[in-house]
């Protein structure tokens, strides 16, 4: 499976990644705030339509390595806290939320004892630096997901995403 993410139009991206099940407990990393906090962001989910997410980043937690944060992400430095709607909520298939004028949808499907999640993020940024680092964004936050349910330590963060930049960069544009 191809790991980089590929775009569906032009402003559309879609990720694919095999999980070790079972569905439910990839579901919990997506939903609850402890276990999503270990890969992408902690903070409180409702779990209904309409209800509000608050994703509290931090993502010098999210590897034991040590990973200083690149100049150009400065204003990170100590977290910080994004908040959006649950737009669909179909426990353990499917979450959908509208975030900072997008649409980011989960979609997990279950294939033997493997799961197979399908993210998709609507609505890119128009702007290219900020379209490339969403981008290099959710692939490294998929990676240390995969690394965190097959129980191993991720590499840090600010490292692997300046390298994905840089390969979304070349790659979309």
């Amino acid at each position: 499976m191809n790991t980089y993410g590929k775009l569906i139009n032009d402003h559309t991206i879609e990720f694919e990644r095999l999980l070790p099940g079972p569905i439910d407990r990839v579901w919990e990393y997506l939903t609850d705030a402890n276990k999503r906090a270990l890969w992408f962001a902690g903070g409180p989910m409702d779990s209904h339509v309409g209800g509000k997410v608050t994703f509290q980043f931090d993502h010098s937690r999210l590897s034991p390595e040590p990973d200083p944060i690149p100049a150009k992400y400065g204003d990170l430095k100590g977290g910080m806290t994004s908040v959006a709607e649950v737009l669909t909520f179909n426990p353990p298939h499917l979450l959908v939320i509208g975030w900072e004028g997008g649409e980011v949808s989960f979609k997990l499907e279950e294939h033997q004892d493997q799961v197979k999640l399908t993210l998709s993020h609507s609505n890119l940024p128009a702007d290219r630096e900020k379209c490339v680092g969403t981008m290099a964004g959710w692939h490294t936050h998929l990676d240390i997901l995969v690394d965190r349910v097959n129980e191993n330590d991720p590499k840090g963060f600010w490292n692997a995403h300046m390298k994905l930049e840089q390969a979304y960069d070349q790659k979309f544009f």
